[in-house]
């Protein structure tokens, strides 16, 4: 004998809210490169090393980038000037889930749970504002070994952030924060604090600003 379940599911209160994120430092951008795969590939799979490729800063630089529309398979200057740019929303999100470290009202897992960055564009919020140059930086890799890397870097930048979020959980005043304690004590990409740096430092724009800003996007 078959007998009806009859299930009632507690209603979801999603809610969303729209920030602008504007940085206070550099944003210093480090995407995977192409090259760096491969390696990592081959040796997994205990492929014999091969010779190592002559250094291409220009090519380092391009494919540090988070190309929006994907990178062209030769990329010039000219592409990035009409190219579009961004930051994994992942990443936005776990700079937020981490600030929870500081907020001390909620769990990092309650909250990786609670809300969502929405990104119009597939995986990535725009970055906006300007530009990315080339930068040339010395680092440490390994015991010691010196190297030169090739990344872009955007200075001044903002972007605009789309969150969903549980109101049952959290509050869009409580998202807000974390987004804004992320901004100065943790950062995104290189050298950000959270790795001992002080790039990739944002705050929550309010007031004026965030007026200010939305004006030129639409413009």
């Amino acid at each position: 004998m078959n007998t009806e379940l009859s299930i009632n599911l507690p209603k979801l209160n999603i809610q969303e809210v729209s920030i602008i994120l504007v940085g206070d430092t550099p944003l210093i951008v480090h995407a995977w490169a192409k090259k760096a795969k491969e390696e990592m590939l081959a040796k997994q799979m205990k492929k014999a090393k091969s010779a190592k490729e002559a250094k291409d800063p220009f090519r380092d630089y391009c494919e540090s980038l988070y190309w929006v529309d994907g990178m062209p398979a030769n990329p010039t200057v000219k592409d990035i000037d009409k190219a579009r740019f961004g930051i994994p929303a992942v990443g936005l999100k776990n700079a937020a889930v981490t600030a929870c470290t500081s907020t001390g009202n909620i769990t990092k897992v309650a909250a990786r749970q609670a809300f969502h960055v929405v990104a119009a564009t597939g995986p990535f919020v725009l970055i906006e504002g300007s530009k990315p140059r080339m930068r040339e930086d010395m680092v440490r890799v390994g015991m010691g070994t010196a190297d030169i890397r090739y990344r872009a870097e955007f200075h001044p930048w903002w972007c605009n952030v789309n969150v969903a979020f549980n109101a049952n959980v959290l509050s869009a005043e409580q998202i807000v924060n974390l987004f804004n304690t992320a901004g100065f004590g943790v950062g995104i990409f290189e050298w950000r604090p959270e790795r001992d740096g002080e790039n990739g430092r944002f705050h929550v724009a309010t007031g004026a600003e965030q007026a200010s800003l939305t004006k030129r996007r639409a413009a």
